[in-house]
């Protein structure tokens, strides 16, 4: 394995953040929700179990469907508090775009130190007492003052969205806890007519990219042990709109086979659990993906795994392509054909005629036991 299938195996099969399943017993919801969909027969549609981006339900008595997902980025917020809780509302607000469906509302909940304690904002938030800066590229604050940049995060992003607030929780606790606690949930409103679950479905579909890369967050290869710095994924306000915009105008098409958005290792993460999850493989030319100007430069192995926000993937017959890419790039969106699902078992990341990575579904023990290292 090179260093970059390291960094993203590691992400897909041993972190509990795309491995949650192997840390919660989800057939104890599963048990819980059949249980209540005996009393509403068909209530809930998409659960834990199915391991998707968001929930489904639908409103008894109703043929609305609704979707409902909560994303938390506490760790970021050490480093960045007001971009780390704009990602926390829009990675929620993609997740559920990506089953089809548009975001209307949000609660969020911080929880945080005692008001008048004083912390350091950055990277050395992570490392000594908490309250030292060595680098020089810190603040300090109180820890009321971090909670307002947490929510004036929260809130422009909603703004961006066109998303309200309803509700939240609000928590000053965490006597000793270095990383405060930031949690969004967003619920919106299926427009396709079914949801569109993430597991590939058909050998051939093409893989629609819409938005554009850069050189922001890194914190698959963070995780991973290959970054010395955490470095979160920027803020997006405009571009989240617009790809939001663009994804529900391919919906709207009702050509769209599989769709996910493109949150924790970026690229690499929406492509090889779409393709795992479906039973089937891929292949992409990172050649292919649109970069911005400060991401010229970049490695196709951070291309890979970048985390750069306001991005989806969609999985489109091939006759069905130039329509669905003239109802994306009508909005305003950038839209690029990336790659192909295959019958293969495994993901192959190319640029040009370059092998990046390959990617199995079912890594060996072997495999697994030298990520363990």
């Amino acid at each position: 394995m090179n260093q970059i299938e390291k960094a993203l195996m590691h992400a897909l099969f041993l972190h509990p953040h795309h491995n949650t399943d192997k840390t919660i017993d989800f057939g104890k919801f599963k048990t819980l929700n059949n249980k209540v969909n005996q009393k509403h027969p068909g209530l809930i549609l998409v659960e834990p179990a199915d391991n998707d981006d968001a929930g489904v339900f639908e409103v008894p008595g109703t043929d609305v469907r609704m979707v409902f997902k909560t994303e938390s980025h506490c760790s970021p917020c050490v480093v960045e508090p007001y971009g780390s809780a704009v990602t926390c509302l829009t990675g929620a607000a993609r997740d559920v775009v990506a089953m089809g469906a548009e975001p209307l509302v949000a609660t969020d909940f911080i929880g945080t130190q005692p008001p008048e304690n004083e912390l350091v904002v950055g990277p050395c938030g992570f490392t000594g007492d908490g309250k030292t800066c060595t680098c020089g590229n810190c603040e300090t604050m109180t820890s009321v003052e971090r909670v307002q940049l947490m929510l004036d995060g929260f809130r422009e992003g909603c703004d961006a969205l066109g998303i309200g607030v309803v509700a939240g929780g609000f928590s000053t606790s965490f006597q000793k806890d270095i990383v405060p606690a930031v949690v969004g949930s967003v619920v919106g409103k299926l427009i396709t007519d079914e949801p569109l679950k993430k597991p590939a479905k058909n050998v051939g579909d093409n893989l629609i990219l819409i938005g554009v890369t850069s050189n922001d967050g890194n914190d698959t290869a963070y995780r991973a042990g290959f970054a010395d710095v955490m470095l979160p994924a920027q803020p997006l306000f405009e571009e989240e709109r617009i790809s939001m915009d663009g994804a529900l105008a391919a919906f709207r098409t009702g050509k769209i086979n599989a769709c996910s958005d493109l949150g924790a290792a970026g690229i690499g993460a929406a492509v090889c659990e779409s393709a795992r999850y479906g039973g089937l493989g891929a292949k992409v030319d990172l050649s292919l993906v649109p970069l911005k100007a400060e991401a010229s430069d970049n490695k196709p192995e951070a291309t890979l795994i970048n985390e750069t926000q306001a991005r989806y993937l969609l999985h489109v017959n091939p006759s069905d392509v130039e329509e669905v890419l003239g109802a994306i790039r009508a909005t305003g969106a950038t839209a690029t054909n990336i790659g192909e699902i295959t019958d293969s078992g495994e993901v192959v990341f190319t640029f040009a005629d370059e092998t990046v990575a390959v990617i199995p579904n079912a890594p060996s023990a072997d495999m697994l036991a030298e990520l363990a290292q």
